[in-house]
This record gives C-alpha cells, sequence and structure tokens, in this order.
C-alpha cells in the first residue's frame, strides 16, 4: 500500500529459506527514503498468478504479509488500517446491514467488521485466493471473520464485480493495493461513480488513500474527484508504522451522513470491541488534520 514505491523484496532461494543470514528487506518510496528491517525467517515465499507472496519474521514487527514487494500487515502493527477502515464508517452509519470490501485480501479489514452485530452480510471482493490461504496459515487472527456465517468471499476482479453487480450496500470499503498498475483505475472518478450508485442512498465509501507526506498528487487529484461525486468528503488519518512516513490516510465519502456529527459514541460503549487501536477519540481525533493534509484536500 505504499504508492509511487521501488520495493527491493526478497531474492529467495534455498539457502535463505534454510539461514537468513544477515538478510535484509528494504521497502524505498520514490527512491530516496525507505524502511529497513531485519528478516530473521523467511517462512513463506511463493507466487500466484498475480504476484510473489511473501512472509517474514522480524524480531519487533513479528510476521509481516509482503505483497509484490510491499509491506501489507504485521503482527505488531496495531492492526490500527484494518481497524480504522472498518469502525469509522460503520459507526457513523445508523444502520450498517449489508457490507462490500473490495480487495482486503488479508482479511484483517472483514474481521473488524464481523464485530458489529448489526451487520446482516459482509461480501469481500479479493482477485486473490491464494493471499487469503497465505494469511490463514501464518497470521490466522487477521482471517477470523472468514468463517463468520454473515460473510461471504468472492474471488474475482474488484472492478469487474462492482460494475456488473446490481445490489446496494450501505457501506462500500475500498481496502486496495497502490494506484499503480491494474489497481490504478480503482482510484480513479469513473470506478468511483460506479461505487457511488451502488450506494442505499445514505450510503458511505471508505478509502485508503495513500500517505499525505509522500503521495501528495494523488491525493489532490483524488479528492478532487471524490468532491465531484459526493455531498461529504473528509480525509481521517491513522498511525501506520510499517507504511511509508508512517501517516496513512483515508477517504470518508458520503451520501448524507457526517463521520463525527453522526458518530454513535453510545453503540462503541455498549459494543465494548476488542480493539489495538481504534476508540472513540481516535474516531473523533483521526478528523484533525496537520495543516499540510487540510491543503491537499
Amino acid at each position: 500500500m505504499a504508492s509511487e514505491n521501488t520495493a527491493q523484496g526478497l531474492r529467495v532461494t534455498d539457502k535463505t529459506l534454510e539461514n537468513p543470514m544477515n538478510l535484509w528487506y528494504s521497502e524505498l518510496t520514490r527512491g530516496a527514503a525507505g524502511l529497513t528491517l531485519k528478516v530473521d525467517r523467511i517462512l513463506e515465499s511463493t507466487e500466484s498468478e498475480f504476484q510473489r507472496i511473501e512472509v517474514i519474521q522480524n524480531s519487533l514487527f513479528g510476521k509481516l504479509l509482503v505483497l509484490y514487494g510491499s509491506l501489507m500487515v504485521a503482527d505488531n502493527d496495531n492492526n490500527a488500517y484494518n481497524e480504522m477502515l472498518a469502525h469509522v464508517p460503520l459507526f457513523a452509519h445508523p444502520k450498517p446491514d449489508n457490507v462490500l470490501i473490495i480487495g482486503g485480501g488479508d482479511c484483517g479489514t472483514l474481521t473488524e467488521v464481523m464485530k458489529h452485530p448489526e451487520v446482516k452480510q459482509c461480501t469481500m471482493c479479493e482477485i486473490d485466493r491464494k493471499v487469503v490461504d497465505t494469511t490463514r496459515k501464518h497470521l490466522p487472527h487477521l482471517t477470523v471473520g472468514a468463517d463468520d456465517a454473515r460473510a461471504s468471499l468472492v474471488f474475482e476482479d474488484g472492478k469487474k464485480y462492482i460494475e456488473n453487480s446490481d445490489q446496494r450496500f450501505d457501506i462500500i470499503t475500498l481496502d486496495l493495493s497502490d494506484p499503480v498498475g491494474p489497481a490504478e483505475e480503482l482510484f480513479q472518478k469513473p470506478f468511483h461513480q460506479t461505487v457511488y450508485d451502488r450506494l442505499n442512498d445514505d450510503g458511505i465509501m471508505v478509502a485508503q488513500s495513500e500517505s499525505p507526506y509522500f503521495n501528495k498528487d494523488i491525493i489532490r487529484k483524488m479528492y478532487a474527484n471524490l468532491k465531484d461525486i459526493f455531498p461529504i468528503v473528509r480525509m481521517y488519518i491513522c498511525f501506520m508504522p510499517i507504511y511509508p512516513s508512517s501517516l496513512w490516510s483515508f477517504a470518508f465519502c458520503s451520501k448524507k451522513y457526517d463521520p463525527i456529527g453522526n458518530f454513535d459514541r453510545a453503540r462503541w460503549e455498549k459494543l465494548g470491541l476488542k480493539t489495538r487501536y481504534y476508540n472513540a477519540e481516535t474516531h473523533l481525533s483521526a478528523f484533525g488534520l496537520p495543516q499540510f493534509a487540510k491543503e491537499l484536500v
């Protein structure tokens, strides 16, 4: 999820699998900065028909899932990305019966959505089944929601799925990879218009929207397009230590509900959800942007 990155990734041989020795993983952002982690063990190194998939072990972050050379999730990232992507719209919508997740192959967002008893059905459309299988094997706590009777997993292209669907949703979550290659279309105005059309009259869309520090041009264009479609568009942020700059953003786009004015604090307190990052205070404070981020949107 680190747009414009060139990740060194892993060059795995049988020897490194057995004994990584002094193996390091580096993910570079725009060729000028990056995050480097010592690889204590390589737990998985495989390839699907869509991408390369690795799971590595690091003494600080625990197990980390790496897709196409970019860090996705880790044992010790406080689950901030998944929790903020799921709970912010769910606690802003008064009746979130039907939820759709586009992407989200590690199932972390799905698992957070399934913590809400109000949700009657959640469909996750992920193109790569092998990502789900790999996460289930190595990071099973993220995939608990996939076994919920209300959850439905669909393995196909998310763009085609939503274009061909006539179903309406209360919340659509775009848990997408970087806006490069095939995923680039999913950050463009035509796709966002299609998402808008698949929402109920009081529906909410949320989407990951990259690093406000490193991805300014992408954010300016994305939010300008979203404001042409949705009457309510707000950026919110979280701390993600494995993502570029550690500051990550999300777009909250709604036909009716304001993320702060319609925040259901009473429901949050009643449910008593077990979370590692999200709470009532982070929900509200996440919309308080630093000045440089406010100027982007």
